[in-house]
């Protein structure tokens, strides 16, 4: 199958970058290419975009994607999380620009065997590296019930989190859930039948729940943000693209923390702890998709874009 993705807010997140020609960029979530090669259409040959991912089909249809620019792209296989030693390992101490678009490509959810939906009948696996040990099967039924309901109500915002975890553990004691398929009755089965048909699918916050779990998103988005405000240079930029309401707290609430670090009660007439600004937050309000992109492509419908801009 051919890695497709339509990248998402592309012309705002561009526009926002600031792209000086003869900069260096980091693209952090690589994916098919959509963003990296916009910005290396502004680059000259001074220029450099270096694009991370840690998931291989999306190294290679990027690889194929961006050979036209020959040096210019720099694509290695690796986590964002771990985007200073990279970059370190290239020579590169400081970018001018940094994208992460951390929604999952249209190609992952549509790779029936990948088992990233609840649409197709597949094995339970969700990986963005296939590399890693651990899968949604491996959650699904190892998990204690505590842990799944923690995972579910946390990550998926479910209100029926604990009688989704409590059918899991009761369904899996007669065989293992191998199947998107078999988790999707034993959802079903948890949630009150008049309220199946409200929300779309029932399904549909668990899988987000146990796939944010599987590739640890938040934890590395969370631990991974300061270090990326700390390789950019002066005037570099920070666009971040989120999809739902978790990823989208973390970042505003790092931007904010950004922009005014200080400490101090708010009734001290002078800053007294020193803390002074990294930065200033561009979007007061998430950038969203316009009603062109909308109707030419659903899945950018919960797509915000934050941009952060360094001192």
């Amino acid at each position: 199958m051919e890695f497709k993705h339509t990248s998402v807010l592309l012309k705002e997140t561009i526009e926002a970058l600031n792209i000086v020609p003869g900069g260096v960029y980091l693209d952090g979530t690589l994916g098919g290419g959509g963003h990296a090669f916009e910005v290396c259409k502004k680059l000259n040959d001074n220029g450099r975009l270096y694009g991370i991912d840690q998931d291989a089909d999306a190294i290679k249809a990027a690889g194929k994607r961006l050979e036209v620019f020959g040096e210019k792209a720099v694509i290695i296989r690796d986590n964002y999380c771990n985007a200073r030693e990279v970059l370190r390992e290239q020579g590169v101490e400081k970018v001018d620009g940094i994208v992460l678009d951390l929604g999952v490509s249209s190609y992952q959810l549509d790779t029936v065997e990948r088992g990233f939906t609840y649409k197709y009948d597949t094995p339970l696996d969700m990986r963005m590296d296939q590399r890693q040990m651990l899968t949604a099967r491996n959650i699904v039924n190892e998990y204690d019930e505590k842990m799944l309901y923690r995972v579910i109500r946390d990550y998926g915002e479910d209100q029926f989190a604990k009688n989704i975890a409590k059918h899991i553990v009761q369904a899996r004691r007669n065989k293992p859930i191998e199947t998107t398929f078999e988790l999707n009755e034993v959802i079903r089965a948890a949630i009150p039948a008049k309220l199946r048909a409200a929300g779309g699918h029932p399904s549909k916050r668990t899988f987000q729940a146990i796939r944010i779990e599987c590739n640890h998103e938040l934890e590395v988005l969370r631990n991974t943000l300061g270090d990326l405000i700390h390789l950019l240079h002066p005037q570099g930029r920070l666009c971040i693209i989120t999809f739902h309401s978790l990823e989208d707290r973390i970042v505003k609430s790092f931007f904010k923390e950004m922009e005014n670090p200080c400490t101090c009660p708010p009734e001290f007439p002078v800053c007294i702890c020193g803390k002074l600004p990294y930065g200033r937050v561009v979007t007061r309000k998430p950038v969203l998709p316009s009603q062109e992109e909308l109707e030419v492509n659903s899945r950018s419908k919960s797509a915000k874009l934050r941009v952060f801009e360094r001192i």
